[in-house]
């Protein structure tokens, strides 16, 4: 399966002081460019990237990736405005399922990517995310049937959690690949 992905990219980043799309790792990378490739060579087909907070200058990091632009007009809202915004995206498409991924993860490698995806299954009803020690963490993959469900349950600053929790969606253990934390640059 050839999931599309979701990158959350959308938010101000008020821990950070700063978007944390535009963050750049030691190399120079910004981090919204690295969650890029990383998605793509953990095997998505399509990659939306979901911006708010400083939407031009996310989207001209951008200028050179083969990505979708989705803006978040309620990105002030919470996770949950830019999860909608993202996962509307994929419903226009025909993807059968959706990696759902935060810009804030830069120790999240291909991967646990790859991981996440042979983990899931192939078919619109797939489910699994990154599990690290026992917690619940990101990308999480989604078939389609979950995005109508992960919608209504996300609320405020909070993603599908309660949703995915409810429907038993299983843990891959990644923690020998990355940590669970989103940073703060």
């Amino acid at each position: 399966m050839r999931p599309y992905g979701v990158l959350l990219a959308a938010g101000a980043g008020t821990r950070t002081g700063q978007p944390k799309a535009l963050v750049r790792d030691a190399d120079g990378v910004s981090w919204v460019v690295r969650s890029v490739r990383v998605m793509r060579e953990g095997g998505c087909a399509s990659i939306a990237v979901v911006v708010g907070a400083a939407a031009e200058e996310v989207s001209a990091l951008l200028a050179d990736e083969d990505v979708t632009i989705v803006s978040s007009p309620e990105w002030t809202l919470g996770m949950s405005a830019s999860l909608r915004s993202g996962l509307s995206w994929a419903a226009s498409t025909d993807a059968e399922a959706a990696l759902v991924h935060l810009v804030g993860m830069p120790d999240v490698g291909a991967d646990v990517v790859r991981r996440v995806v042979a983990a899931a299954g192939p078919g619109d009803a797939a489910l699994a995310r990154a599990g690290y020690d026992g917690r619940a963490g990101h990308p999480v993959l989604m078939g389609r049937v979950h995005w109508e469900h992960a919608n209504a349950a996300a609320t405020g600053d909070r993603g599908a959690g309660s949703y995915l929790k409810r429907a038993g969606c299983p843990l891959i253990p990644c923690e020998d690949l990355a940590s669970s934390n989103e940073h703060t640059a």
